[in-house]
């Protein structure tokens, strides 16, 4: 496991970084809707939205395209917790189904359908990034 850079993603990296102060371990380029994921280093959030959502607008216009960003954290419930923000994560559980991790996600009944998105855009984006990131191949929604 672990993210492989090439030099077109730390290319990407070091724009971000310079536009926001926010440093930033991983970007997914996401072509089929447009945008550009960026995985910000845990305390980094804060710059890398900058006030008023300043900075990320800035690197919106600079890369041409929509720009998230997610806070990484080691602990892979956070981190799922932090891919669904802003919807309610009430809990996060963990199973093994032949050799596969499986994350449960339990979200406050108001926040289930910004959890999902439109055309279930968040949760397909949440599950790509926990697999990227932590190895976990599905990710329910209960």
């Amino acid at each position: 496991m672990g993210v492989v850079l090439n030099e077109e993603t730390i290319a990407l990296i070091a724009q971000f970084e310079k536009i926001t102060g926010a440093g930033s371990r991983d970007v997914i380029d996401d072509g089929d809707d447009d945008r550009l994921i960026f995985i910000v280093n845990p305390g980094d959030m804060g710059h890398a939205i900058g006030k008023k959502g300043v900075n990320i607008k800035k690197a919106s216009e600079s890369f041409g395209k929509r720009i998230e960003a997610v806070e990484y954290s080691d602990d892979p419930a956070q981190f799922i917790r932090n891919c669904f923000h802003p919807a309610q994560v009430k809990e996060v559980q963990f199973s093994d189904y032949h050799g596969e991790q499986i994350a449960h996600v339990v979200i406050r009944d108001e926040d289930r359908g910004r959890a999902i998105g439109k055309a279930g855009k968040n949760l397909n984006r949440t599950k790509m990034l926990a697999l990227r990131e932590h190895d976990i191949q599905n990710i329910i929604i209960e």
